[in-house]
């Protein structure tokens, strides 16, 4: 029977605690986990032009942060924030009205089933409907608040990182447990993931609400400019996407006795925003890289619960960084043991 080393136990002991730390910091620090997640993605992002602006023209390290910060804002926040706006003024429009909202959907189910014979909504589809809007929907609300305060430490985050950024890269270099190849492999890796996730999946989907928005216009849709927000948001849904919002619309108008109008938008929707989602992915997919379908659909799934509304684009992320970080253990460790079983 071996003798088991002192200096093993010691270490072994050693990483229990902080483990045991780092599990009570998360817990008690979760809330503040999606604007940390914020910070890594926008300092990712911006890393580039930071080094540049401070190592190339010598600008102060506060006042490169404080100018990346602000167009981050500006370019990439701020639109988000009021599409998110738009659909939380519905949302609560929804929950206060979801009586007549549920009335409305009676009356255009009477008038489809009258024209085609077909009982899309029945009363006890209706009734779940509106029990689902009465405790659901107030959550969204909700989530808006936990996405304001995930912003604020997001750039409370991101301005101590890119002023540190080199000093925090040199440290992590340093003290990640892995051979120097696997530790550059991930900083490329991530480096990649987060373009394709953060960048391309909203690329995407604003793309598809642009051009949904073109047809809502064309066709005379009701509040455009709300229908375009809503778009946007299920475009990030994989399988399903746009399709969530012009095929309902189409037949909404079609029961409505807006003929051309619902035959226009369907038409218009397969035809020209479903090409436009299959092009721009073909097109981006080269340049920035792609996300596997089934990683979008669990990520977004989880996302959501966890986050909110930036659940869509972080879950994603989470996702595709634990496949990499799996991919990365068993080149550093599971490849030595391979390695050793042949030789013997």
């Amino acid at each position: 029977m071996g003798v088991i080393d002192n200096e093993r136990i010691k270490q072994v002991s050693f990483l229990l605690i902080i483990v045991l730390l780092a599990y009570i910091l998360f817990r008690e620090l979760y809330t503040f986990f999606p604007g940390f997640l914020g910070a890594i993605t926008m300092y990712i992002l911006s890393r580039k032009y930071m080094f540049r602006l401070v190592e190339d023209r010598k600008w102060r390290k506060s006042l490169a942060a404080a100018l990346l910060m602000f167009m981050s804002f500006i370019i990439i926040l701020l639109p988000f924030g009021m599409l998110i706006n738009m659909l939380t003024d519905k949302i609560g429009y929804a929950v206060t009205h979801s009586s007549e909202l549920i009335a409305g959907l009676k009356t255009i189910n009477d008038k489809i089933q009258a024209s085609t014979n077909i009982d899309i909504l029945s009363q006890v589809r209706l009734e779940r409907l509106q029990e689902y809007i009465t405790s659901v929907l107030p959550g969204l609300l909700g989530a808006t608040f936990n996405t304001l305060t995930a912003i604020a430490i997001l750039y409370f985050i991101l301005y101590f990182m890119l002023v540190n950024g080199r000093e925090m890269e040199a440290w992590l270099y340093e003290y990640i447990p892995l051979k120097d190849e696997n530790v550059l492999r991930l900083g490329t890796e991530f480096h990649k993931l987060v373009i394709a996730n953060a960048v391309g999946i909203p690329l995407i989907a604003v793309i598809q609400g642009i051009v949904s928005l073109l047809g809502y216009f064309i066709f005379q849709v009701p509040q455009p400019l709300f229908w375009f927000a809503v778009t946007c948001f299920t475009a990030m849904l994989p399988v399903v996407g746009a399709a969530a919002v012009y095929v309902p619309m189409g037949v909404y108008l079609l029961a409505t006795n807006m003929t051309w109008q619902g035959i226009g938008v369907l038409v218009y929707g397969f035809a020209v925003v479903g090409t436009s989602d299959n092009l721009s992915r073909l097109i981006l997919a080269k340049k920035i890289g792609d996300v596997h379908p089934l990683i979008t659909i669990f990520g977004v799934l989880i996302g959501v619960n966890l986050f909110g509304f930036i659940g869509l684009i972080f879950g994603p992320l989470l996702i595709s960084m634990f496949i990499l970080l799996l991919d990365i253990y068993s080149n550093e460790f599971l490849t030595k043991k391979r390695e050793v079983r042949v030789q013997r």
